[in-house]
């Protein structure tokens, strides 16, 4: 199987984990269902994600009981027992190792934020720090951080449209300097989440000369992200060619709808991971056709 395969196969485990984050998930059945054996599915599943099936699922269960904590009036052996804990003691302990205090304290002090309403944490035209929100239509959305819609942590940052009537699209994006990334061969990945996506979402990433040619380049246009989903894991490869200038990075919304991105990654990876770079010579016949125009099979 390619890494492409792998990382579907990683998708589909991930989506089912979501479905089922209070339920007692088996190891071996989440195995079979992405067509491993358990020892196979947990390296693949390590490679892609970066930590443990257990670490996982144990990371997505707190971020949801920390959900809850602030957004329902259950009580906090109630979440516990729900997310798979197995006393509120273990789960207390497991709560301030992230958070640094008590389920208790934590809800008190976060739904005192929500009373003053600044639950979530939007800028509306202003991108978080370190990244600008630019387009064909900025105009016609909005981007900020949210801390109630996280994959992990306290905040994940959106990119949603303003209405139904957007145009084109926008992104949310940042540049760096290749120098540290020459030669090398890179992957930008992110927890996405979407609601009502009508055209398309992605991840993007691209490589321009100091001429402003772009070098490699990919934004998952041959696999969107549509409709409404939830936190699953997506990534970019590409190669930085040594007279690269300038890596740009983000997500990008087409028309009406909302993504949210966290948990994102940049890294430097081997020859192991394959590039997603979309080919510019894809789909093109290998010589001219039909020069005398007689053959129509192929009118439109």
């Amino acid at each position: 199987m390619s890494y492409q395969d792998h990382e579907k196969a990683i998708q589909k485990s991930l989506h089912s984990i979501e479905q089922h984050l209070t339920d007692k998930l088996q190891l071996n059945l989440l195995a079979e269902h992405a067509g491993y054996s358990r020892f196979h599915f947990q390296r693949i599943f390590r490679k892609i994600i970066g930590k443990s099936v257990a670490e996982y699922i144990r990371e997505r269960r707190m971020t949801q009981s920390a959900r809850e904590l602030i957004t329902t009036d259950q009580r906090v052996i109630d979440i516990a027992m729900n997310y798979r804990f197995n006393s509120q003691e273990s789960f207390t302990r497991a709560f301030k190792k992230v958070y640094d205090m008590t389920p208790g304290d934590y809800r008190k002090l976060l739904r005192k934020l929500v009373s003053k309403g600044e639950f979530i944490v939007t800028t509306k035209s202003n991108a978080p720090t370190g990244w600008i929100m630019t387009g064909e239509s900025p105009f016609d959305y909005e981007t900020g951080l949210d801390n109630r819609t996280v994959h992990s942590g306290n905040h994940s940052a959106y990119l949603k449209s303003k209405d139904e009537k957007a145009r084109s699209f926008a992104t949310l994006m940042q540049q760096i300097k290749s120098d540290q990334y020459r030669g090398e061969r890179v992957r930008f990945s992110a927890f996405v989440k979407s609601t009502d996506v009508k055209e398309a979402a992605g991840l993007w990433m691209r490589v321009d000369h100091s001429s402003g040619e772009v070098l490699a380049f990919d934004n998952m246009m041959n696999r969107p992200i549509k409709g409404t989903n939830e936190w699953n894991h997506f990534s970019i490869v590409l190669d930085i060619p040594v007279k690269s200038e300038v890596i740009a990075f983000g997500v990008l919304l087409n028309g009406p709808g909302q993504v949210w991105m966290d948990k994102l990654g940049f890294e430097i990876v081997d020859d192991s991971v394959p590039v997603t770079e979309q080919s510019s010579t894809e789909g093109l016949s290998n010589e001219p056709v039909n020069l005398n125009f007689e053959d129509n099979t192929a009118a439109g």
